[in-house]
């Protein structure tokens, strides 16, 4: 059910959002040179894949997790789109892909390897990680990896198509303020 509600609105989403992305890729080429960010990520059944994403960090950024890289680094153009939540938006070839569903714990990197520790104890990599869910909506990123782990293992527990529809409309309408950054 959620696969297929998954396809459709990715599917959908970028046959409407097509204009907004080539603005993104066309202003992305002189705030960056380069406007899409590839990254290989933690997927279901703790499978590799490769992650999409618009660039919010200058090219020179390390690739860690968003809470340990310097808010220095983030561009003008990307602040805007983390604030919008635009850079997500070419996740959703991911999930046509079926990489990735609409809802679902957010995809770590693979040196994150207490967060791993705890998803995994939970059985948290049994579903497929997601562009927005309980803790994006409710500000709890990969800082806290027990945290994030527990609040993802609840999500899964007591996902429902009404939860997945809210969780949706919270993140679209401004709940959670996307992946946090260190202070400068």
């Amino acid at each position: 059910m959620f696969r297929l509600i998954d396809f459709l609105a990715a599917f959908f989403g970028l046959l409407f959002l097509w204009p907004i992305l080539l603005i993104v890729i066309i202003v992305g080429l002189f705030d960056t040179g380069s406007p899409i960010f590839v990254q290989t990520r933690v997927g279901k059944n703790k499978k590799a894949f490769k992650l999409i994403k618009f660039r919010t960090m200058s090219v020179e950024t390390e690739s860690v997790a968003s809470h340990l890289a310097s808010n220095a680094s983030i561009t003008k153009l990307g602040s805007f789109l983390r604030k919008t939540k635009i850079d997500e938006l070419p996740q959703l070839i991911n999930v046509l892909k079926g990489e990735m569903s609409l809802v679902g714990p957010r995809p770590n990197l693979f040196n994150q390897e207490e967060l791993i520790a705890e998803r995994d104890a939970l059985g948290v990599y049994n579903v497929l990680p997601g562009i927005t869910g309980l803790a994006q909506v409710q500000n709890i990123d990969m800082s806290t990896p027990q945290l994030l782990a527990k609040t993802d293992k609840q999500m899964i527990e007591s996902l429902t198509v009404a939860r997945y529809f809210q969780y949706i409309l919270m993140t679209v309408t401004g709940s959670g303020s996307g992946d946090a950054v260190k202070p400068e």
